[in-house]
C-alpha cells in the first residue's frame, strides 16, 4: 500500500471490496465530532458523496455505513491510536482510543480513496471509489510531532495559515509551533500595546536573499494577525487536533519590540529611539534591558497571549531564548547592577533569571515554558522543556537532567537548509539536506538510558523563512521533505540505516498526485523547474557533512 507515514500494522488488502456510494451514510459516535465535521466538510465534496447520518438504533449491523467510535476501554488503543477496518458490503469503521486517534484514521481513509480525495470538488464523471477490503492498526511513536513556521521574517497570510494546518494533519502531524516575534516584525496585535503592530510590524525593505546578498526589495513589508485572527487560527487548529505553540522572543531576537517600545532596549548603551524593524538578517546585537519595566511588559503581553491560546489547544508557551548577544548588557550599568544585586555569576546568568522568572509566572498560570537550547546557559529553569536545535548536545543534556526535549536538530531538519547540491537551488542555505537524508533523521540519540529517552517527547522541522518571500518559496524548501519527516516523527521504524528509502520513493509516487491535487509547489525529485529558481541571489551555502547520532 501506499500510506504515508506507514502504518503500524496492515493486515491486506484482501480480495474484498466495499464501494462507498451516494448511499452511504456516516454514524458518528460520541467524541468524533472533529472528524465528523472534517469528513462532511473536506471529503464529501471531493467524493461527491452526501455522507448522510444514519440513523440505525446499532450502527454495527448497518450496511454501506461510515462509522466513527471513540472506545477508551480498549486497552490496546491510545487517545491518537486507532483501528480502521473496512468489510465488502458493510462499510468503514474507524475505532480510536480518543477523538485525535478517530481522526487520524480519516486521514489514512482519505489516503485510501486515492488522490481526487485531496480535491476540494468532485471531479467530471465522479471517482470509482473502491476500497480494499483489510485492516490498519496504527498509532503514533511520538507524542509532539511538530512544524515550525518563522512568520517574522516573512509574513504567512492567515489563509496560508489555515492550508498549512490542513497540510500538518494530512501528514498526521499534531503541533504547530507559530514563530510570531523577531528583529524583523511582530506580528501578533496585543491590545494594550498597540505600537508592536502599528510600528513593529512593518519594515521600511528587505534583503533579497542571504544577508551577505547586495540587493533589496525597496518595497515597504509586513503584516499581522488580529485578535481574532488569532482565535480562528487556534480553533481551526484544534478541529484538527493540532496544538499551537505562540513564540513570543526574548531577551534577543527583539529589534522589532525595542523599535516600537525604546525603553526595553539598552538605553544607557545606545539610542534606542533611532531603531526600526531590521531589514537584514542575522544576529541581531539589540536584546531586551533586564529591567522591572521590561519584565512587567512581558508580562503583560503574555496574559493576553495566553488568553488567545487557551491551555486546552496550546500548554506549551514558546520564550525563544536563543541567540542573545551579551556585548550590550557587558556594557550596561543597569544590566550590570541587576546582575549584582541579584547576585548572579555572569551574563548567561542574567538571562537564565529572565528565563527563571517566566517559567515560574507561566506554571502559576497552568502553562509549561519551552525554549532554544540555549536556556541550558546559565541554569535551566525547573519546569522548561528544550527545543534542542544546535545539534544533539542541548538535548542530551537536558533529557539526561530530567527535563523534557524535543528535538530539532539544525543539521538535520531545518528544512531552509538546501536541498541539494546542484547550481540551480534558489538561493541555496546550510548543509545539503535530501529527502533520503530528513528519513534517516533518528530523534533519539544512541547512549540514553530508558530513563532520559523517556523525555524525548517528539521531534519538529523547523521553517526560518528569512529567503522564502511567498507561499510558493515555503512549499518549495517543505515539501517533500516534511512527508519523509512525518514517517519519522510517526511511525516505528527500524533504525536510520535499515530504513527501507527505496520503499518510501516507491510511495511517494502516489504522494506526489496528492500533494498536486492540494496545490504544493513542491520541489520535483528531477530539482526545481525554471520558475522555481533564483539565479543571481545570493545563498549561504555550508560545505560538508552534518554530523550525525
Amino acid at each position: 500500500m501506499n500510506l504515508l507515514p506507514a502504518p503500524s500494522s496492515l493486515d491486506g488488502p484482501h480480495r474484498g471490496e466495499f464501494a462507498p456510494d451516494t448511499n452511504t451514510t456516516l454514524y458518528a459516535g460520541p467524541g468524533t465530532e472533529t472528524t465528523e465535521r472534517w469528513l462532511r466538510s473536506t471529503l464529501a465534496p471531493a467524493l461527491g458523496l452526501p455522507l448522510a447520518q444514519g440513523t440505525a438504533e446499532d450502527p454495527t449491523r448497518a450496511s454501506n455505513a461510515i462509522r466513527l467510535v471513540v472506545d477508551e476501554r480498549d486497552a490496546t488503543l491510545g487517545p491518537e491510536a486507532y483501528r480502521l477496518r473496512i468489510r465488502p458490503g458493510w462499510g468503514v469503521e474507524i475505532r480510536g482510543g480518543g477523538g485525535a486517534g478517530v481522526f487520524w484514521g480519516a486521514q489514512t481513509l482519505r489516503q485510501l480513496l486515492g488522490p481526487s480525495a485531496f480535491r476540494q470538488a468532485e471531479l467530471a464523471g465522479g471517482p470509482s471509489l473502491r476500497l480494499a477490503e483489510q485492516t490498519v492498526e496504527d498509532r503514533p511513536r511520538f507524542s509532539w510531532r511538530g512544524l515550525m513556521l518563522d512568520v517574522a521574517r516573512h509574513f504567512t497570510h492567515k489563509t496560508d495559515v489555515l492550508r498549512y494546518l490542513d497540510l500538518l494533519a494530512a501528514h498526521k502531524l499534531n503541533v504547530f509551533h507559530f514563530h510570531l516575534t523577531d528583529d524583523q516584525g511582530w506580528r501578533i496585535e496585543i491590545k494594550r500595546y498597540p505600537k508592536l503592530t502599528e510600528v513593529g510590524a512593518w519594515r521600511a525593505r528587505t534583503k533579497w536573499g542571504h544577508r551577505f546578498s547586495d540587493l533589496w526589495d525597496e518595497k515597504p513589508y509586513g503584516g499581522y494577525y488580529t485578535q481574532d485572527d488569532i482565535r480562528e487560527i487556534v480553533a481551526y487548529a484544534a478541529e484538527r487536533h493540532i496544538a499551537v505553540v505562540p513564540e513570543i522572543d526574548i531577551p534577543g531576537h527583539s529589534q522589532a519590540a525595542i523599535a516600537a517600545y525604546p525603553e526595553l532596549g539598552n538605553t544607557d548603551v545606545i539610542d534606542t529611539t533611532a531603531l526600526s524593524p531590521w531589514e537584514t538578517w542575522g544576529i541581531n546585537p539589540n536584546v531586551l534591558a533586564p529591567t522591572d519595566h521590561t519584565i512587567r511588559f512581558y508580562e503583560g503581553v503574555l496574559e493576553e497571549v495566553l488568553e488567545l491560546f487557551p491551555v486546552e489547544t496550546s500548554p506549551f508557551i514558546h520564550m525563544g531564548g536563543d541567540e542573545c548577544p551579551k556585548d550590550q548588557w557587558k556594557q550596561s550599568p543597569t544590566a550590570q547592577a541587576r546582575i549584582a544585586e541579584l547576585g548572579l555569576a555572569d551574563e548567561d546568568a542574567l538571562q537564565s533569571w529572565m528565563i527563571r522568572h517566566f517559567d515560574g509566572w507561566l506554571t502559576a498560570r497552568g502553562r509549561r515554558l519551552i525554549g532554544w537550547d540555549e536556556i541550558l546557559e546559565g541554569g535551566l529553569a525547573a519546569g522548561a522543556t528544550v527545543s534542542s536545535w544546535r545539534g544533539y548536545a542541548g538535548g542530551i543534556t537536558a533529557a539526561e537532567a530530567g527535563h523534557d526535549v524535543v528535538m530539532c536538530p539544525e543539521q538535520q531538519v531545518y528544512l531552509d537548509h538546501r536541498q541539494d547540491g546542484g547550481p540551480d537551488e534558489p538561493m541555496p542555505i546550510g548543509y545539503v539536506r535530501t529527502l533520503e537524508d530528513i528519513y534517516r533523521f533518528e530523534p533519539v540519540p544512541p547512549g540514553l538510558t530508558p530513563e532520559a529517552a523517556a523525555h524525548i517527547i517528539g521531534t519538529q522541522a523547523n521553517v526560518w523563512t528569512e529567503v522564502m518571500q511567498d507561499r510558493s518559496r515555503v512549499d518549495y524548501q517543505v515539501f517533500p521533505r516534511l512527508v519523509a519527516f512525518a514517517e519519522v516523527a510517526w511511525s516505528a521504524l527500524p533504525a536510520p540505516a535499515a530504513r527501507d528509502f527505496e520503499d518510501f520513493e516507491r510511495r511517494m509516487v502516489e504522494h506526489y498526485q496528492r500533494l498536486d491535487a492540494l496545490g504544493v509547489d513542491y520541489r520535483p525529485p528531477g530539482g526545481p523547474l525554471p520558475w522555481q529558481r533564483r539565479p543571481g541571489v545570493k545563498g549561504f551555502p555550508r560545505e560538508g557533512a552534518p554530523p550525525t547520532v
